[in-house]
């Protein structure tokens, strides 16, 4: 029998049997789902989000039910139309172009049609929920996790778990108005509510006192850190290879320290540890990077908050306007998704980014993103041994800095964030691409990880909320410094990052752009 020399209905139909959803289909990852939902998404009436009646459920149903019958009716006719054409096609046994053309193409449309088809049906699956029980339970669970934390630091556990419960209600209130439509069409999320919610607290009625100890942001966004590791897969850094090696890599340093530079002798920030933190915020990977570089430098709780503030609004606009130009000047997607991955700070805004452009793009710039969160643990490691052995020197009476001063100086999460990545990273490698698949990125990741490190890192943005005071941001933003520094670093991050993913990816090396 010959071979075809495309992908045939039965190719197709064999992919989509091996993605297997462990977090969807597995019990345990029914559970672990389950257990750590967010609140739903909601138009116009907010409790939308939390409880959908039976009735409502069914409503949602009737009303979508018959876009799907007639999209799945075009997808029946779709798929015989492709049986027919790769049936003619295997008749000439696969040597006449034509027919083999006319097959291709039929069924790329029965792919099509298939998707909207699957679309189509998950609006009319609507199932009715009540989250608040979930909810409830969660943030027991929460208590008892970080409690043990709080008990190994040597803190009161009552007083935490009372405050903490403040935290999480402004984390599922900031959940729920990231869900509604119109902020989730503009990319304003959870992060962003969380931290406008809490401020707005803060500077109102006022965080409670009795709450503010419960303001743990490093122990919330660290302890999503390390789960983030996960995520960062050696393979998936080779799968891109030495083009977004470049890009990640070579970049980042070079917009890491040129801005610190520019920041002290142009702009002559007042305090060092406000311009390194918003530097590595930038040039990194925003968030993230921010913590472990307060933490290496010991910069100011303030400092780091105005520092995550410029980070998010900035995120909010670049993952909206970026894809939008990337289109009205007809950038190639695999440029456009690397440029992208490259500057935009979040890891979310940037698959939001790149799946606005499309599936390569999306591949491309989650990928590079995921290559330069590596640079967290190496820009936490540089910033604390500079510091430690430079800046903090008196100039005069130099001091002796050895080993234990820079050791104890290291955020020692970036060593949890480093293990998870490889203990990972060795599982992926020990099974197949398609059981890896499986169990790793749509099981342990999607179905675990990732599902906690979300609710991790929307309680450290409603813990900096809260413990943040409008009159001792004040004095970070004299003359408009910060500001100037975010936005002259971020012009040349996406100058130098567009001309070394041109560079990289379609003069150096076109030959691994094409097999994306």
């Amino acid at each position: 029998m010959e071979k075809a020399t495309f992908k045939t209905i039965a190719w197709y139909k064999a992919d989509s049997a091996k993605k297997i959803n462990a977090s969807r289909t597995t019990a345990f990852g029914k559970f672990i789902s389950h257990w750590t939902k967010t609140p739903g998404s909601w138009k116009s009436n907010p409790l939308d989000a939390l409880i959908r009646t039976e009735a409502q459920a069914k409503a949602m149903n009737d009303k979508a039910m018959p876009a799907y019958e007639a999209a799945q009716q075009k997808a029946s006719s779709a798929l015989e139309a492709a049986r027919l054409a790769e049936e003619a096609a295997a008749g000439a046994k696969f040597e006449d172009q034509a027919l083999n053309n006319e097959a291709k193409a039929k069924i790329a449309a029965w792919q099509e049609v298939d998707k909207k088809a699957a679309s189509a049906k998950s609006k009319a699956g609507n199932k009715p929920y009540n989250y608040i029980w979930t909810l409830i339970v969660l943030c027991i669970f929460m208590i008892i996790f970080f409690g043990i934390g709080i008990v190994l630091m040597g803190e009161n556990v009552a007083g935490f778990a009372k405050g903490f419960v403040i935290v999480f209600l402004v984390a599922v209130l900031a959940y729920m108005l990231g869900g509604q439509a119109i902020s989730k069409q503009y990319g304003f999320g959870a992060e962003a509510w969380g931290v406008v919610l809490g401020m707005i607290i803060a500077n109102s009625i006022g965080t409670p006192k009795w709450a503010l100890p419960s303001c743990k942001v490093e122990f919330f966004i660290k302890t999503g850190l390390v789960l983030l590791g996960a995520e960062v897969l050696f393979s998936k850094i080779l799968s891109i290879g030495i083009p977004g090696i470049f890009v990640a890599w070579i970049v980042t340093p070079i917009v890491l320290v040129a801005t610190y530079i520019f920041g002290q002798t142009v702009v002559k920030m007042p305090s060092k540890e406000l311009n390194i933190v918003i530097s590595a915020d930038m040039s990194v990977c925003g968030t993230s990077a921010a913590i472990a570089t307060a933490a290496a430098c010991r910069a100011k709780k303030e400092e780091l908050t105005l520092s995550i503030g410029l980070s998010l609004v900035f995120t909010a606009i670049m993952m909206i306007a970026m894809p939008a130009f990337i289109k009205a000047v007809g950038m190639p997607e695999i440029l456009g998704g690397a440029w992208m991955g490259g500057t935009i700070d979040s890891t979310g805004a940037v698959a939001a980014a790149g799946a606005f452009l499309g599936e390569k793009a999306l591949y491309v710039a989650a990928t590079i993103k995921m290559i330069q969160n590596v640079m967290i643990g190496v820009t936490a490691f540089c910033v604390a041994l500079y510091w430690t052995m430079k800046v903090e020197q008196n100039g005069t009476d130099a001091r002796k800095v050895g080993v234990g001063e820079i050791w104890h100086r290291f955020p020692k999460f970036v060593l949890g964030f480093l293990a998870a990545s490889i203990l990972f990273s060795l599982l992926d490698s020990s099974f197949g691409k398609d059981m890896s698949n499986a169990l790793i990125d749509h099981g342990a990741v999607r179905g675990g990880t990732r599902l906690l490190r979300d609710w991790f890192f929307a309680l450290s943005f409603a813990a900096i909320g809260l413990s943040t005071n409008f009159r001792e941001l004040a004095k970070y933003f004299k003359g408009g410094k910060p500001l100037i520094l975010y936005v002259c670093g971020q012009s040349f991050n996406l100058v130098l990052t567009l001309t070394m993913a041109y560079i990289m990816f379609y003069l150096v090396f076109p030959e691994i752009t094409a097999l994306i």
